[in-house]
């Protein structure tokens, strides 16, 4: 019997990049199927969030999202441009912005054509991986989509036909999210249960085991 999960993630979160190649691992071992559910980042949906917590939520998060992937091996650089903008001024962030409105929609308009898991790996890798400078630039994003087996043309078209159509699609996601047990990214949710964090993936595969995953 193929188990399924849902995978709430967001093109901001660097935890999100970082659990990503597990799971598409995961998902190419195991008889499973991975739900990816876009949602906007926290800075997004609650800016205030970052202007009231403690200091040391920051520099704790700084140190650890590096010390996170030197253990996993997987290469980063914090993105350039980040994918949510922030006023440096005022340091709050902007109801408009750039980039993640776009990115996110991209990904909704992935997973309606059955590629979510590869436009955020492929995406992903590109924001956060380090590996091109100005990820946002050129070709970079189409070749991404393309690694991905879609279209960058085509998801572009319709996310400027039907932004409002995503945007409730990926406000349901958030409502689930928070249904599901967290506000937070990445959250993986298996049979009503909440796990929070990339460092939570292995614990999502012992519960899974315990209701009988198979390998395909």
């Amino acid at each position: 019997m193929t188990l399924s999960f849902d995978l709430f993630w967001s093109f901001r979160s660097p935890y999100s990049y970082l659990v990503t190649d597990r799971i598409v691992a995961f998902r190419n071992e195991y008889d499973v199927q991975c739900n990816v559910r876009p949602v906007y980042p926290i800075a997004v949906r609650q800016p205030e969030f970052f202007a009231n917590s403690d200091p040391l939520w920051f520099s704790y998060f700084a140190r650890d999202i590096h010390r996170s992937a030197q253990f996993l091996e997987i290469p980063f650089r914090w993105a350039n441009p980040d994918p949510v903008q922030m006023d440096p001024q005022t340091r709050t962030y902007p109801k408009e912005q750039p980039y993640i409105y776009r990115l996110t929609r991209l990904g909704m308009a992935a997973v309606e054509r059955g590629r979510g898991l590869e436009f955020i790996e492929q995406v992903g890798r590109l924001i956060w991986s380090g590996a091109v400078a100005g990820w946002h630039e050129g070709d970079h994003l189409a070749e991404a989509t393309e690694r991905a087996g879609l279209d960058l043309a085509i998801l572009d078209k319709q996310i400027d036909e039907e932004a409002a159509r995503l945007d409730l699609e990926i406000s349901m996601n958030q409502d689930a999210q928070r249904e599901g047990g967290h506000y937070g990214v990445p959250l993986m949710v298996f049979d009503n249960e909440p796990f929070f964090g990339q460092d939570r993936f292995d614990q999502l595969i012992w519960r899974m085991q315990q209701n009988g995953l198979t390998r395909r």
